[in-house]
């Protein structure tokens, strides 16, 4: 996962292309043994100037090579505040690199007759629900893990919460499909989240023993885990820092910790040695120390093509990326490579193979203005091991960093040329004030704190400035980022929600009503019937809804606005207020912009 803003959160991709140039004719040949002490001299001053150019405050780097780790090393301080070395056993976590995990998992249940890889999920799963029946009846377990379902991000759901799985799984069904089903990549965190839940209910066992059960133990990955607490038992883990947007400090950024909803997605933490076992088994057919821990068939099913990336504007070395189950795949100067990456603010990892010359590498990286060096690394490691010609990537990413830095800088020096002048909110400042609510994202409060408003969504807190008219905008953090939200005012004249961007689009938030107005039991109290001039309208229950039936028209649900007052949810124009007397409802009036009718209720 990456944070390199708030609206687009992503646990990262890597270059990728598609598996059909595999069988170009390789630069050189792996039948000449690679010496790799040889092939490497030089790559220690090569590490330690990339730390320096790019103000990177530690790298740890492995390479397996025919079944063994041959080499593993750190450059520069997993807590650079401290002073304290990258180590091989130094852990990390690994993001989105859990993916493969999550996929091969699942493949093991597909192999135990569980689960399906190309038939509608929903098959196996009645219970997982989709936005319509048209993806509950197509979309596979292929889908999901290919990122092909045609759902985007919704990364907000999860980010800073503590969120559960089963959370999760039960609000897909609120996530509307942006592209139609396969044709478009969209990653999607979420969906991974739900397997998840899906290999613990096939399973009978949560997802993180699952994977201890099946594929960390069996492959001795001993310090690898998913609990903080275990992580910090070691005393050697990543504390990370990050480059100030402005300058070249480094300060030090909170470790962040999903809920265990997002374990699937990108949940563990490893090391050099740990992560070592796993690519020795996925360059053996699946095999470690002679045993078959993961099934040969799930691995191919891994590595069948999905659906292609675009290409990059302005580099030709990598072109035609295409994505598989969980791993991506590229032709890099005629070798074919496997990859994925991993992102989360301030740490970064990439695990890759070539699987025909039996080299396999692992990068980590920390700080996000250094994130890119896991590519960078990564390419330059397999050059000297090929004895390729070494492509330039630092020169030119950094040339890029450094110009979208300073882009960034310059962009936000205009931030309030489109502000308007001198204007006020159309309301009293209490009228924005509260809970204002949506599925799937859940709640944001806006609440008062000393002379200001408070932004909140989830663990998410940021101070909220008047911009102008009924805007009102976060602080800019360079962490959290900002966030802007548009208030609007119903035909009423009441303040009932907000616009606010996140993730892909646009979302609206509704003001949330006191719960009381919309406790069945208080509602019972408006039900009956009602006349006038010989109309007879029927106010009742239905599934705990409040709505009126009315001769010749359907029924219209009321929705509980303030105290015996309600809107139509089909016409935001409209309300409906009780009048009662000594505590029982003698009339209803339906308020409109042509009049006010009043009904009186029949005994």
């Amino acid at each position: 996962m990456k944070l390199s803003s708030p609206k687009t959160l992503f646990f990262a991709l890597t270059l990728v292309v598609n598996t059909a140039f595999a069988q170009e004719k390789a630069e050189t040949s792996e039948a000449k043994p690679i010496n790799i002490e040889k092939q490497l001299k030089g790559f220690d001053d090569y590490a330690n100037k990339l730390l320096k150019d790019w103000n990177c405050p530690g790298i740890g780097v492995g390479v397996v090579y025919k079944g063994k780790l041959v080499f593993a090393k750190g450059y520069g301080y997993r807590d650079y505040g401290k002073k304290l070395p990258v180590t091989p056993n130094t852990l990390f976590q690994i993001a989105s690199n859990t993916k493969l995990f999550t996929a091969v998992s699942a493949g093991m249940l597909v192999d135990d007759g569980k689960l399906s890889w190309d038939k509608p999920i929903k098959n196996d799963v009645p219970t997982l629900n989709f936005y319509n029946n048209d993806l509950n009846n197509t979309v596979t377990l292929q889908d999901m893990l290919g990122h092909r379902t045609g759902i985007s991000r919704h990364d907000m759901v999860w980010f800073k919460s503590n969120i559960t799985g089963k959370q999760i799984f039960d609000k897909i069904k609120y996530l509307e499909p942006s592209a139609p089903l396969r044709t478009k990549f969209l990653y999607n965190n979420l969906l991974f989240s739900t397997i998840g839940q899906i290999i613990s209910q096939k399973s009978g066992k949560s997802y993180e023993a699952f994977v201890h059960e099946n594929i960390l133990n069996p492959l001795q990955m001993t310090t690898s885990t998913f609990e903080e607490a275990a992580m910090r038992k070691t005393g050697d883990f990543v504390v990370p820092y990050n480059e100030k947007r402005d300058s070249d400090i480094l300060y030090e950024i909170p470790i962040y910790f999903d809920g265990e909803g997002l374990n699937p997605a990108g949940g563990l933490m490893s090391n050099i040695n740990d992560i070592s076992h796993w690519l020795m088994a996925l360059m053996n057919d699946g095999k470690y120390n002679g045993k078959q821990v993961i099934p040969s068939d799930v691995l191919k099913a891994t590595l069948e093509p999905g659906l292609s990336l675009p290409n990059s504007p302005k580099y030709n070395e990598i072109l035609n990326a295409n994505y598989g189950l969980a791993r991506m795949s590229v032709p890099y100067r005629g070798h074919l490579l496997l990859m994925h990456g991993g992102d989360l603010n301030g740490i970064h990892s990439q695990i890759s193979m070539m699987p025909k010359d039996n080299i396999g590498v692992v990068v980590f990286v920390i700080g996000d203005q250094s994130a890119v060096l896991y590519n960078t690394i990564t390419s330059n490691v397999y050059e000297r091991l090929l004895g390729l010609s070494q492509t330039p990537w630092s020169e030119r990413l950094l040339k890029d960093h450094i110009d979208a830095k300073k882009a960034d800088k310059e962009a936000r020096s205009k931030a309030t040329n489109s502000q308007i002048p001198n204007t006020k909110p159309s309301h009293p400042i209490a009228d924005y004030l509260g809970d204002f609510s949506n599925e799937p994202y859940g709640t944001i409060t806006i609440s008062q704190k000393d002379k200001d408003l408070q932004f909140k969504l989830n663990n998410l807190i940021l101070p909220l400035h008047h911009y102008h008219y009924d805007r009102f905008d976060t602080d800019n953090d360079e962490n959290l980022g900002q966030y802007s939200i548009n208030y609007r005012t119903n035909p009423q004249g009441d303040i009932d929600g907000f616009t606010i961007s996140l993730d892909e689009g646009e979302v609206f938030f509704n003001k949330k009503v006191d719960a009381n107005f919309s406790n069945p039991q208080k509602l019972k109290i408006y039900e009956g019937k009602y006349e006038s001039a010989g109309t007879i309208v029927t106010v009742a229950l239905k599934n705990d809804q409040l709505t009126i039936s009315i001769p010749g028209q359907p029924d219209y649900q009321l929705v509980p606005y303030k105290e015996n007052e309600f809107k139509l949810k089909e016409f935001s124009d409209i309300k409906v207020v009780f009048k009662l007397e000594n505590g029982k409802v003698t009339s209803v009036t339906q308020v409109s912009s042509t009049g006010e009718f009043e009904l009186k209720k029949k005994e």
